[in-house]
């Protein structure tokens, strides 16, 4: 495999001046230190691009056998052994979050954040969504025709840490939205990009206890990755990891929440609703002293797929590794299935379920990975779950719609 260009785009930590007006307390350095909490590795102090790691027509084929782990053959549109990553994964082109992609009816898109703080004891995800995937709303508008996507928009938060368990997902239509290319507005919250880092301002009120969730979440990537694979056999679901590895600032008002930690940040987009096409998947990311693994396995309705395995270091150089051995998991209390990816022999073991829902789980892990202890962010996602009436019928108490 072609080694990555690696051509710097922009300064992570732009050069302070007071002369200019700019406030210390809001520079990325505030919260970025030259080394992170994690094992002493230097974060990198620029943004990278990523070129060279899906090779240009021609040799895609033995690139998606390489990303599947050496398989026979590469997969192809509706191959009955089509892998998780397809022949035509490619480079998007493009470095940006890009908040105004087209998003088709009964389609979507989402910006996916997630960190845990550096001493272990605070977590977070926000998701923001265009097509709100798990929305019985936009499910049903869909049973009566194609649906609009724009319709069905959201921003979930979920804070995770003792006397700091918080949940948000309010769903708004089209006229409480508003997108393009750098920012994207859901109601009074949003997300905003400025070539170097991510900032979401969340105003939001939670669910069951209708209580103020306020505050701001600051995400600056170590490197950028404009390469996106397609999911699935028929290329409908496409995953772009922009920022696998990034330095995550997380201040709220409501409640008083201060930390800081190693985050991730992705993007997925898709043509057709995920049930559709999925049955279920076991997604995890460890952050690690080099980077970050990612694993990705998913059962899809119609072939079989193989599992993906990634590894991303701080300069962004994405590269696949044969996948780690699969773990097998203590249910949670809704008795969804879990397992995990970690070394041969190495136990994988839950410090806590952050969310236990009917069809979906995500948990907190500690596991060793290429000989290195690490704290590991995992889901878990039960598609033909999602689809059984009751499970409909119970998501409206968790998913407001304002």
């Amino acid at each position: 495999m072609c080694p990555p260009d690696l051509r710097p785009a922009a300064a992570l930590r732009p050069e302070h001046r007071d002369d200019a007006g700019i406030d210390p307390r809001d520079d990325a350095g505030g919260f970025q230190p030259d080394v992170s909490g994690h094992g002493g590795r230097v974060v990198r102090p620029q943004l990278a691009r990523l070129d060279g790691i899906i090779p240009a027509a021609g040799r895609a084929d033995e690139a998606a056998r390489a990303l599947r782990g050496g398989g026979q053959r590469p997969s192809g549109t509706g191959r009955p052994d089509g892998g998780l990553v397809g022949p035509d994964g490619r480079r998007q082109g493009d470095l940006r979050p890009r908040f105004d992609r087209a998003v088709p009816k009964d389609g979507y898109a989402w910006w996916y954040v997630d960190a845990l703080s550096d001493d272990g004891r605070f977590g977070i995800t926000v998701i923001a969504f265009v097509g709100s995937v798990f929305s019985p709303y936009y499910a049903w508008a869909r049973r009566r025709g194609p649906a609009d996507a724009e319709n069905h928009c959201a921003l979930n938060v979920a804070l995770y840490g003792e006397r700091a368990r918080r949940w948000a997902m309010t769903e708004r239509g089209r006229g409480a939205i508003a997108r393009d290319e750098a920012s994207f507005a859901i109601g009074p919250s949003s997300l905003a990009w400025n070539g170097r880092e991510l900032t979401i301002d969340i105003c939001e009120v939670t669910v069951p206890w209708p209580l103020p969730l306020r505050g701001k979440v600051r995400v600056v990537p170590s490197a950028l990755n404009e390469v996106a694979f397609a999911l699935d056999g028929q290329q409908r679901h496409r995953w772009q990891p922009i920022a696998p590895c990034c330095r995550v600032s997380v201040d709220f008002d409501h409640p008083d929440l201060h930390w800081r930690g190693d985050g991730y940040f992705d993007i997925n987009h898709g043509d057709a609703p995920l049930e559709h096409d999925f049955q279920s998947w076991q997604w995890s990311r460890a952050a690690t002293r080099s980077g970050a693994v990612i694993s990705y396995d998913a059962i899809a309705r119609d072939h079989a797929i193989s599992p993906l395995a990634l590894h991303v270091d701080h300069t962004g150089r994405l590269e696949p590794i044969a996948p780690l051995v699969d773990c097998r998991l203590p249910k949670t209390l809704w008795r969804v299935e879990r397992s995990a990816r970690a070394d041969a022999g190495a136990p994988v073991r839950v410090v806590s379920t952050l969310e236990d829902a009917p069809f979906y789980a995500r948990s907190h892990l500690a596991a060793r990975v290429h000989g290195e202890d690490v704290a590991v962010m995992h889901e878990s996602l039960s598609l033909d779950r999602f689809q059984m009436p009751i499970v409909q019928a119970m998501l409206p108490f968790r998913m407001p719609r304002w």
